[in-house]
């Protein structure tokens, strides 16, 4: 039996982690058959098949992370699409992906090259952004600690910006003056209408540190005032929390929102407010390859839930983060060691806290799915076994998965941890001065079809992030200056 990592509940019910792993969910055929989440299964297995075969995984070479472009491709699809079937025609929308789910450049240039713009938090995420060639049309900028200078360059950029709390709003006011900036500027607000499994990721408790707490004392008649005193201010802005929350509760959040605005304009007596900022937050699915939910129904719960919202008389901006990447992500580790503790097998592995440092230290909230595969990067048959899968990493809870059953993880086999697009690889934790992973795209070749005319269309592999070097370990460490504190 495995532990209590693979025993949350279901994200569609009671708004849990949503990450129970049934034997179906580590790495077999997906559920419902032939369709898009078994195409993407069947990709992935063939990504670390070719990966192996074309030496980018081996002794040399014991980790690498993957991304399934053409899954990428269709989330940002599908998750237009969804948006499109309910709002009236005519209706200006920006779905703006989060860029903390993914910093990667050429995945937020995948993502602007399919209509899907940038979120971002910090001068970095919006370097990264322009690196990626995003507009500042289609930037916003949400932080609740920008200085002057981030709120400068915004401006001076035309990017949108919500401000978090009063304070802010008065150093927009003293760089606006009396002129009609180029920004799209709004409030964020905190609805304050509950938290949800995962505290961490619950932005809209009583206490949540982002935006104007509604329901306090004297807030909600703050904010219309601050309105009516400000023509400039046309957006506002609430986010109720991502994994772990219920859309209900996420619907509600929305619907709060949307009242407020409603009030806002009949007080000013115009529509000063013209763009309902809904943020994103829609929880992935870990215990299985299956994608719920789906896009297509928190847009049909949404418009059920707040009619008004699509009805054209507002323009809409969306976050979706993880929901557009977790499951187009998987990292795969060769099994350097299989030993055995106390009758249970261990694989030794080399991917632990260094490329998920939230299931290492938080695995009742964030279990990860493995898939075995063997030494020539096939999908490993055989019955299933309870075993740890371990990381390189030099304390005892550095483990992906305890107690879990699949396949037995031999020596040079390998094990990959599934749904890890999003807020794994590319967030590294340099435990043990442990390098950072390669990162690479792939893409099935040519027409789908081999030479004999057979379904096995092969991989094409395109370098997203090479692998860290020991020297830039170093070199990030100080090592141009070994002696700078011997003089002190």
């Amino acid at each position: 039996m495995g532990s209590d990592r693979d025993r949350p509940g279901d994200p569609m019910s009671d708004g849990t982690g949503g990450n129970s792993v049934p034997p179906e969910g580590r790495g077999g055929p997906a559920a419902g058959g032939p369709g898009p989440d078994s195409d993407r299964v069947a990709r992935r297995d063939e990504a670390v098949r070719a990966a192996v075969e074309q030496g980018l995984l081996g002794p040399g070479s014991p980790i690498i992370a993957l991304l399934d472009v053409p899954g990428i491709r269709a989330s940002a699809a599908a998750l237009r699409a969804a948006f499109d079937a309910v709002t009236a025609p005519g209706t200006p929308v920006l779905h703006a992906f989060a860029v903390k789910a993914t910093p990667l450049v050429p995945v937020l240039r995948l993502l602007h090259e399919h209509g899907i713009g940038a979120e971002v938090a910090s001068p970095g995420e919006l370097a990264l952004a322009r690196a990626a060639g995003v507009p500042p049309s289609r930037t916003v900028l949400d932080s609740p600690a920008k200085t002057t200078a981030e709120l400068r360059e915004a401006l001076t950029l035309g990017i949108a910006v919500n401000a978090d709390n009063p304070q802010e709003l008065g150093r927009l006011d003293a760089l606006v003056g009396t002129t009609n900036p180029a920004s799209p500027l709004g409030i964020r607000v905190n609805p304050q209408v509950g938290g949800g499994s995962i505290e961490a990721l619950s932005t809209a408790t009583a206490t949540s540190k982002f935006g104007v707490a509604l329901r306090d004392e004297g807030a909600r008649e703050w904010i219309v005032r601050a309105y009516a005193d400000r023509p400039w201010l046309t957006r506002l802005h609430a986010h109720t929390g991502s994994q772990g929350i219920p859309l209900s509760l996420m619907a509600r959040g929305i619907a709060e929102t949307y009242a407020l605005a409603e009030e806002i304009n009949r007080h000013i007596g115009r529509r000063q407010i013209d763009t309902l900022d809904i943020g994103g937050g829609l929880p992935v699915n870990f215990g299985s390859d299956t994608t719920s939910p789906t896009y297509a129904q928190y847009a049909r719960l949404l418009a059920e839930a707040v009619p008004g919202l699509f009805d054209g008389r507002y323009g809409l901006v969306t976050e979706f983060g993880r929901s557009l990447l977790a499951k187009h992500g998987t990292v795969v580790a060769r099994v350097e060691y299989a030993k055995s503790a106390g009758g249970r097998p261990v694989a030794v592995t080399h991917a632990g806290v260094q490329i998920a440092a939230r299931t290492v230290y938080a695995p009742a909230s964030w279990p990860l799915r493995i898939a075995a595969y063997d030494a020539k990067g096939r999908p490993k048959p055989g019955p299933d076994v309870v075993q740890d899968v371990a990381g390189p990493a030099c304390f005892a809870g550095d483990l992906l998965a305890e107690g879990l059953a699949l396949p037995l993880l031999e020596q040079g086999d390998y094990a990959a941890a599934l749904d890890t697009g999003a807020y794994y690889f590319a967030h590294h934790y340099a435990y043990n001065s442990l390098a950072r992973p390669g990162i690479h795209g792939y893409a099935p070749a040519g027409d789908g079809r081999d030479a004999d005319g057979r379904g096995n269309p092969g991989m094409r592999f395109a370098v997203v992030r090479e692998p860290q070097t020991v020297a830039e370990i170093v070199a990030e460490s100080g090592g141009a200056q070994p002696s700078a504190l011997s003089g002190l």
